[in-house]
């Protein structure tokens, strides 16, 4: 059996490597537009792994690729996932991606129709938030029978934070602002409604050596659930998870105009104060610093009469084992294992539907914990 693992970063190497570990029998071809790249990530995790050089922008070639595996994998930049998704309906072969972008996914959800007919399964939005958070989330309130409140809060940190914003790149420049300016649905007396990047502000504690951290709305994480739970819930949100004091620090930088597209002039060139503000954070922010990834769900509600409290959590370090991030770990295993799903028939309905609609969130969680990602569960009651 044959997967297709478009991009040779960080994520689809870390996807590429979890199947072909997993399965040494099948074949991971691992496509990337730089050859060079995917060929020294295939030598590093095995003989299984055969490099490809391939634009994923060229539909032809895409299209080939595709014809010779039974699941591919989107890692790759958001931008392109409607047209993978696209023609992997046309090449009559599974696909999940990491998502990342509402408007990307609501354009993927439109061919649901086509897939059905194809007999293809799409899962967009297959990482860590949204992804494995929604999955818990989703699961989770399935055990109640009434929902009065659901909260989401992940956060990708550094293990050892340094001032002057307590912060590193964990993933990209480019997607950290766009989740800090953009606005966030959450669900306010059963409502879905909008509120601003970065408001809500909140204090969020976790066990030591964390302590007391901070979490803000950002834009994203919950994706398509906020519009599944409209008056199901009273209320639901998503808040990133940071060290004290990043939140205000941050959003002073914001409120100054540093990501506002304003054309700058920068040396020769004209730039805008966005991208000026992106090339910094991604050089400044870089530290090399080894990572953990903090997430807990919490669902409140009834069963029967009885009112009860569950709570997901979720802390993970960076692998020295594999030299793999935490972020890597928490993003590309949940896709990793929905492509292997996908590909043992495991999920057998076709179309076009977020995994929170066809993964059990105690089967993610059971494979999360062969990978030696820990989440754990506790239900409690509160009042009657």
């Amino acid at each position: 059996m044959n997967y297709l693992v478009l991009g040779a970063g960080m994520m689809g190497s870390a996807v590429a490597y979890d199947i072909a570990t997993r399965n040494p029998a099948d074949t991971v071809i691992l496509a990337d537009i730089n050859t060079d790249a995917a060929t020294r990530s295939a030598q590093a995790i095995g003989p299984n792994v055969k490099p490809l050089g391939l634009d994923v922008n060229n539909a032809d070639d895409l299209a080939r690729a595709m014809k010779e595996c039974r699941v591919a994998v989107s890692a790759v930049s958001y931008s392109v996932n409607e047209d993978v998704t696209r023609a992997a309906i046309r090449a009559g072969v599974h696909v999940c991606d990491m998502g990342g972008n509402n408007d990307v996914v609501e354009r993927q959800l439109t061919f649901d129709r086509e897939a059905k007919a194809a007999a293809v399964t799409a899962i967009p939005n297959c990482g860590l938030a949204p992804g494995l958070v929604n999955i818990l989330a989703v699961s989770g309130a399935s055990e109640f029978d009434e929902l009065d409140s659901m909260f989401l809060r992940v956060g990708g940190l550094p293990q050892h934070p340094r001032p002057p914003l307590n912060y590193q790149i964990v993933f990209s420049a480019e997607g950290l602002i766009n989740e800090y300016v953009e606005q966030a649905e959450v669900i306010r007396d059963g409502r879905l409604v909008l509120v601003e990047g970065m408001s809500g502000l909140e204090e969020i504690e976790f066990p030591p050596p964390f302590g007391t951290l901070e979490a803000f709305s950002t834009s994203g994480g919950v994706s398509t659930i906020a519009r599944h739970f409209e008056g199901k819930v009273n209320t639901l949100d998503y808040k990133t998870i940071r060290y004290k004091g990043h939140c205000e620090r941050f959003k002073m930088l914001l409120d100054l105009g540093f990501a506002s597209n304003e054309p700058l002039m920068v040396g020769g060139s004209v730039k805008t104060n966005r991208e000026f503000f992106t090339d910094l954070l991604r050089k400044k922010l870089d530290f090399g610093d080894k990572d953990l990834v903090l997430a807990r769900v919490a669902i409140t509600g009834r069963r029967g009469k009885v009112a009860q409290r569950l709570v997901y959590e979720c802390i993970d370090y960076y692998d020295d084992s594999t030299a793999m991030t935490s972020m890597m770990r928490t993003t590309a295993f949940p896709t990793s294992i929905i492509a292997q799903m996908l590909a043992q028939g495991k999920i057998s309905s076709p179309g076009v539907m977020p995994p929170e609609f066809c993964i059990p969130g105690d089967l993610m969680i059971q494979e999360l914990a062969l990978r030696n990602v820990t989440i754990t569960k506790r239900v409690t009651e509160t009042w009657s």
